[in-house]
């Protein structure tokens, strides 16, 4: 039997609603939200409705990707994420045990050009929570020094 696991989810739709970002109780950032995504393939059958068919698929964003999602995007904005696939199960007030599922959300990227969602560019957050990081397709080129030959080398 193989140890194989993988939960990696790649989703690219149009949120539903304004991100509304929130605080825990210890001050983490978090969002949650809404993508409409469309289905690949339309049914063929003479009653399938001509309408192109969509999921709404509920996403969750903690820390700088939650502020960044927050700060750049709102209804109808184009978005893509990866992220992982998440289940959780709680009890309600009336002691029923209500289920979610979820896309916690690794990964945002813009989808649309610069003159249509007014920003470009992507964040991934690193392993140690730095501060955001953002690219742009036109960011400048890096100013590297020439070291000469007979320079000590630093490592």
């Amino acid at each position: 039997m193989s140890s194989l696991n993988l939960n990696k989810v790649v989703l690219c739709g149009r949120l539903t609603a304004d991100p509304e970002l929130k605080q825990t109780q210890s001050g983490i950032a978090v969002v949650t939200f809404t993508l409409a995504v469309n289905r690949r393939f339309q049914a063929r059958s003479a009653d399938a409705q001509q309408a192109q068919q969509a999921d709404f698929i509920t996403l969750v964003a903690w820390r700088q990707t939650a502020e960044f999602i927050s700060k750049f995007f709102k209804k109808g904005s184009a978005l893509c994420v990866t992220g992982s696939i998440q289940t959780r199960s709680w009890q309600d007030n009336q002691g029923q045990r209500r289920y979610a599922t979820e896309v916690v959300v690794d990964e945002a990227m813009f989808v649309d050009s610069r003159n249509e969602a007014g920003a470009s560019g992507s964040y991934t957050p690193d392993a140690y929570g730095a501060a955001p990081a953002f690219s742009t397709p036109a960011a400048a080129a890096p100013n590297f020094e020439e070291l000469k030959a007979d320079d000590d080398l630093p490592f």
